[in-house]
This record gives structure tokens, sequence and C-alpha cells, in this order.
């Protein structure tokens, strides 16, 4: 084929040389607007795993490519005077420059025609000349812009402005992250050697920062004086260097997140930057174009035509951008809210940092370096009160305490629906479910939103706290609970509203029942679906009553002996439904700004503190995001609510998201909502339990260590498994947790094993 590579970036050459090697009788062409050593930007880091695969692929660049790699283990992370240092990390460095030349001097002796300081016209006239036309012009990519209707591109301009630049200070014995707190705000730099004698020196920093600093209207000389001035005492008298000197004024830029929906159109192929982009802060950008190059050389060789290759190169290499994609806007994000953790102490704060893309978690951590974990650990053991001479164990197992409460670890049974109930009446089903996952092990163990009224309940088979015959089989649980185990006992309570009057969960899911409704109230007559009644708009006398029957629970919850209360005010239900403005359409004093949406919420929240007693801890669960854009709650109003909750007397905000709409949109995925439990935390700075779909104890050990909740909260895995906190401490290595004393000898069967298993399994 005759082939035209648009862009001279490490992904066209390395594409060239890839299709050069599969069949030498391709024409190649890869043709480049700028000589052939300019360079935006200093470094590359690659992975020993990508340096496999580009071995595999060509060994001879692959040599080339090594020989002149610069190597280190160690991150340091360096903020307020105090520098901590991690290992066991292992990357890898070249300099972009030098790379570039490496792969052109192996394209040219595959006989790859290279042309530089090209004018270069339109994808469209080259795709008439050529057989194949890569497009691999980059993060700007003309080609994209000419076909945008063909490849949709989806481009997002991120928050943070940085600029690349290049230092003689090498940073040699570690990948160096330096936090510098400055009269316009914290600015910082991303810093490792490529090559002897430099280092890549990325600084960065938030919007109100860059525009304090007059970054924008500064030539580039002054900027890189003000950033040599502001990490001083790190360079060592060394300068800062670009090679931008071509473009004209400030060569700060933000980054832009790149995804297409479509990556090629007739002829026409889009390649590395040009297709999609990775954050610099996780190191991955020349990683996928070279990977993404291979795949693509592979296709055109394999399929019988061109669309076909296209179409196994987009789906081969889809996913894995995608993965990648997802853990760079994590690490990005991190750092775009770093204000939220600059005042954590350094050890949560670069725990936090390493851990911030969820690649690393908490036991690769220990595999990369246990001691520095182990120090970790006893930190956060400290912080939980332990004396320095206790056992040192993961986060999960460290004690907490809420006003006269303490829990003996971090993890908590969610509240998970039964609909076994009768007449409201817990039977020996809830004794025997809730009574086992409290011997499980876990630290606190929640009922199911608990109602407080019959036309309260979601379902006819929810329990309640409204009649005596409740009270005294809720009685009859705790007790056994307190007895038996060493889990404390929550009763989340709540009322369905517009939600009530449905079938069981097994059955048809929020559909009513097919006989025998009652009537729903809520804050608006808005119905649930289009399937639901509309509900009865709740007038003042209705919010009395309710409050009423809200206290009345409370009570009976202390009588029967619970150690905790939540009041449930998420996922559409009553409480919810006045909070979310996509169920609330009042013009009174209870509709309209948050302040008025929240007022009865926080009644009802007030009227139930004031009778539960004095030195119990009382949460509140909330919907922190509806899913639904600006037109419901959002992250940032979730803040707000939270505060507000915590100044009625909030001892822990149990920060769930969604069902509060059927029109919501959610993004699932592990821990998909412990972000909004990480914002509530650090920004408002109040106890959180964070959950949704966190099931490893990795997920639990690495939110705990780097502060994005208090208490964790596991659901469906306590479904399958009443003993989770124990099988899980088994497997982890942990030997103290507590078990019940006539399944010690089952215990220690399963102790053995674990070890075994260990001893017999090598290294991986």
């Amino acid at each position: 084929m005759r082939i035209a590579c648009i862009g001279g970036g490490p992904a066209g050459l390395y594409f060239a040389i890839s299709a050069k090697l599969r069949d030498p009788a391709h024409e190649i062409v890869v043709i480049e607007r700028n000589r052939a050593d300019d360079t935006f930007g200093w470094g590359v880091v690659l992975s020993d795993e990508t340096l496999d695969n580009l071995a595999a692929n060509d060994a001879v660049s692959a040599a080339a490519i090594r020989a002149h790699f610069a190597y280190w283990d160690d991150v340091a992370v360096v903020k307020d005077g105090t520098r901590i240092t991690s290992t066991g990390h292992g990357f890898c460095g070249i300099g972009r420059k030098r790379l570039l030349l490496l792969l052109q001097e192996r394209a040219r002796d595959l006989g790859v025609e290279l042309r530089f300081e090209a004018e270069v016209g339109s994808a469209a006239e080259y795709a008439a000349d050529y057989d194949l036309v890569v497009a691999a012009d980059g993060l700007n990519s003309r080609t994209r812009t000419e076909f945008e209707e063909v490849f949709r591109p989806e481009i997002d301009r991120r928050r943070c402005h940085f600029t690349w630049l290049g230092t003689t200070q090498t940073f040699a014995d570690a990948f160096t992250f330096i936090f510098e707190r400055t009269r316009h705000g914290w600015v910082w730099a991303h810093a490792y050697q490529f090559e002897p004698g430099t280092a890549t020196f990325i600084v960065e920093c938030a919007p109100e920062t860059y525009e304090a600093w007059g970054f924008d209207a500064m030539s580039q000389e002054d900027s890189i004086a003000v950033c040599e001035e502001i990490f001083r005492d790190h360079l060592g008298g060394h300068p800062l260097m670009t090679n931008a000197r071509h473009i004209r004024g400030s060569a700060w830029i933000n980054f832009p997140r790149v995804l297409c929906e479509r990556w090629y159109s007739d002829n026409i192929v889009l390649l590395g930057d040009a297709a999609a982009t990775a954050h610099f802060s996780i190191g991955s950008g020349t990683k996928l174009a070279l990977e993404s190059a291979i795949a693509l050389a592979d296709e055109i060789t394999a399929a019988p035509d061109l669309t076909t290759a296209f179409e196994s190169y987009e789906e081969a290499r889809r996913v894995e951008v995608l993965r990648l994609q997802s853990a760079a806007r994590n690490s990005m994000e991190w750092f775009e809210e770093v204000g939220r953790y600059l005042d954590l102490d350094p050890v949560q704060f670069n725990y936090s940092l390493l851990t911030r893309s969820q690649r690393i978690s908490h036991e690769n951590l220990r595999l990369r370096d246990p001691d520095w974990l182990q120090d970790a650990e006893r930190w956060f053991q400290a912080r939980a009160g332990l004396p320095d001479d206790a056992p040192v164990r993961a986060p999960m197992f460290a004690p907490y305490r809420m006003r006269g409460l303490e829990l003996k670890n971090r993890v908590v049974v969610s509240p998970m629906a039964q609909y076994k109930a009768v007449d409201g009446a817990p039977t020996d089903w809830h004794l025997v479910h809730l009574g086992e996952r409290a011997k499980g092990g876990a630290g606190l163990v929640y009922t199911e939103m608990t109602c407080v009224s019959a036309q309260g309940r979601i379902t006819p088979g929810c329990p309640g706290l409204y009649a005596p015959e409740h009270e005294t089989a809720w009685k009859r649980i705790v007790d056994f609970v307190h007895a038996e185990t060493q889990a404390k006992f929550c009763c989340q309570i709540g009322h369905s509203g517009r939600k009530g009057s449905t079938q069981l969960g097994w059955e048809e899911m929020d559909a009513p029942l097919k006989a025998g409704n009652w009537e729903t109230i809520s804050a608006s007559p808005i119905p649930w679906s289009d399937n639901n009644p509309a509900p009865r708009e709740m007038t003042r006398g209705d919010m009395e009553e309710v409050t009423a029957q809200f206290v009345a629970a409370t009570e009976m919850a202390e009588r029967a002996g619970f150690d905790m209360i939540e009041l449930h005010a998420a996922h559409g239900y009553l409480v919810s439904s006045f909070i979310s403005p996509t169920s609330n359409r009042r013009t009174d004093d209870y509709g309209g700004s948050l302040e008025n949406r929240l007022r009865w919420p926080l009644e009802v929240f007030r009227a139930m503190r004031a009778a539960w007693p004095e030195n119990k801890p009382m949460s509140v669960r909330i919907s922190a995001n509806d899913w639904v854009g600006a037109d419901g709650v959002t992250p940032d109003e979730a803040v707000e609510i939270a505060r507000a909750f915590a100044q009625a007397g909030a001892d822990l905000i149990d920060v769930s998201a969604g069902q509060t709409s059927v029109e919501a949109k959610p993004v699932y995925g592990r821990m998909f909502q412990t972000p909004f439990s990480d914002r509530i935390r650090n920004e408002a700075g109040l106890a959180t339990m964070a959950v949704g779909n966190i099931y490893e104890a990795d997920h639990v050990n690495s939110i705990l260590m780097a502060g994005r909740a208090d208490l964790v909260a596991i659901a469906r895995p306590h479904l399958a498994d009443p003993y989770w906190t124990l099988h899980t401490a088994t497997q982890i290595g942990d030997r103290a947790e507590h078990w019940p004393d006539p399944y010690l000898a089952g215990r220690d069967q399963a102790w053995r094993l674990a070890d075994k298993a260990d001893q017999t399994v090598g290294p991986v």
C-alpha cells in the first residue's frame, strides 16, 4: 500500500516502522510540519511492560531506546518542608527528542520517507492520493477537526494550567512531586530525570493561582523566572528551560482530554493523541500511542480490507484506552482538586497522591514498599487512638468513635432491603439475617430502612417502628446482637414518599401493587414514573404529622436499644423528595432554593436529634448526585447539604447517590460514589461513610488510608457472605480480628489454609 502518516511524533513514526516490518513493500511517507528535532515536552515515561511490547514488535528500536533510559525506583513528595519517599515504583524515562531521533533513524533504515518542515495539507487530499492515511497529528489534530462530523470528538479542556519545562537539576534519585505555597496560592511541579544531566519539570496550578500570578500576560522568559523563584529551594541554582521558543507568548496550556466516538473515516484513521489523550500525571500518553501503533499495523496486515482492519483496531484498543483514560482522569482530578488535601497530614497526603489513579492499591503498595506502608498504617492507628505498641493492622481494623459509641473497626454492613416483614414487624428472618452479619466481624450493622408509618412503607414487606409489636420485635434482635457479638447496631429510619405502595423487590421493582395500594405523599404531586400514581402534595399539617412519626420511631429505637440511628434522606424517598429539585416544585417556603428545600428535612432531623440521647450518634444518608446534571442535586450542592445536617447535629454523613429520578444517568464503576464522600469529607471537614460498588479489602483500606471516608459500607458482598469481614481478615493475613467462640475451630482451619496458600503460591 501507499501510506501517508500525518505527524512525525512517536505515534506516526512507530506506526511507519511497524507497518514496514510487516510488509517492506509498503510505500510509507511521514509528513511533519516542524523540524526533525522540534518537540513540545522534555521526557517520556514508559513502563517495563511497554518496553517488553516494543521489544516483541521491533527488537532493534527497543534496544536503542532502552540504551538511553534513565531508571528510578522512588517517588518523593515534598510539601511544607517535609519530604516523604517511598520505593518500589519502577519508572524509566527517555528524552522526547532522543526518542524521536531514534525512531527517525530506524524508520529511515527501513525505507520510510520522512518529510520535515513540510506544508501539511488536507487529510482529504492525501486520502485521494494514498491507499491509507494515518492521522497522528497530535492533541490539536487538524484531521480530527476536518472530519469532526464523522469522528465526533469530545474535547474537554481541563481546569488546571501547566507549562512543560526542563532543568539541569536532575532529580535523579526519585520521581519528585513538589508543592509550594506562594502568595497567590499553591503551585506544584512534577519532576523526573530522563537523561544524564536533564530532567522534566512540569509546573501546574489552579486557574485562580494562574490568574493571580498573571501568567497569561507574561512572556515565556518572565514566566520561567517566576517559576525559578517559586522552586528556588529545590532547583539548587539550576535554571528552568523551555523548548517551546517557537510558541509566541505564554507556553501555559490547559490539558485537553480527547475521546473520539469513532476513529476512522473511509481510508483515514486516527492514531495517538488525535484519537485519545491521557493526562501527563500518569505518563501514559506515549504508551497509548506506541501500543496503538502496533495494533493498527497488526490489523491492516491481517484484515482483508481497511474497514475490517479499522473496526478491529478500534475494538481492540478502545477498552485499553478507556481504562487508562479512567485512571488518568482520576489522577488529573486529584491534582485539579488538590486544595482539598493540602491540609492532610504529610503521611496521608502522600498516600492519597500515590493511590490517586486507583491503579495502585493498598496491598500493591505493600508489595512495593512494605516498610513505608507499615509506618503509614501505624500512623493511622495512632490517629485512631491506639497505643504505639499495638500490633500494626490494616486501616479497616482501626477503631472509630462517634460521641459515646466506639466501633471496633471501620467496616459497616450497609442497609439492605429484605422485604420479609409482616405488617411492619421484623421476623425471624431479620433475626437470622442481621444476627449472622453481626457475627461476621463488621463493626457496625445497619437495619434496612425502617418506616415511620404503614403509609411510609415502600412495600408490604418493609419493616417499621410505628407499633408496640415492632418495638418488641426489634428489641429481640438488638438484644441478640449485643449479647452475642461485638458489633454495634444502627437503625435507619425513613418514609417511602412517592416510591411507596409498590411490589416486593424481587417482583416488579418500583411498580404499584396489583391490589391494595395506599395513598402516597411527597414534596410535590409528581409521580415517580409513568407507571406510578401521582402522590399527594404534603401540606404543612402533613409535615407536622410525619415529623411526629419520625420522633416516635426515634423514641422506639431508643427503647429497643439501638446504638445509633440514621435519617434516610436519600434515594428519592420522602425526605429526599424535598431536597431534590427533580421532585420538589413547590413555590412556598419549602421549595425553590436549597435553603428552602432543606427546611423540612432539617426540621425532621432536629426533632429526631432532640429525642435521641445526647451521647448516642446520629447519621444522615444523602444522595450526593442526582445524575441529571444541573437540574438536580450536584456534588457542589451536596457539600452544602452535608454541612447543613452537620450543623443540625449529624455525626456522620452517609454518602450515597442517585435513585432520585428515572431520568438519572449514573456513571458506574469501582467505588463510583466514593469521590462524593471524599469531597464532603475534605471540603467540609465532616465525617463520612463511603458506599457503592466497594467489594475488596483493598478498596476499603485505600479509601480509609487516603482520607476519602471514615467508615466504609459494604452491601452486596455482605449478602453473598455474612462473614465477609472475618474472611477478608483471613485473606490479608490479619490474625487479630475477633471470631465468636463457637467458631474458633473453623477460624483456626481457615488461618492454616490461608497460611499454606501463601507459602505455596510463588511470585507473580
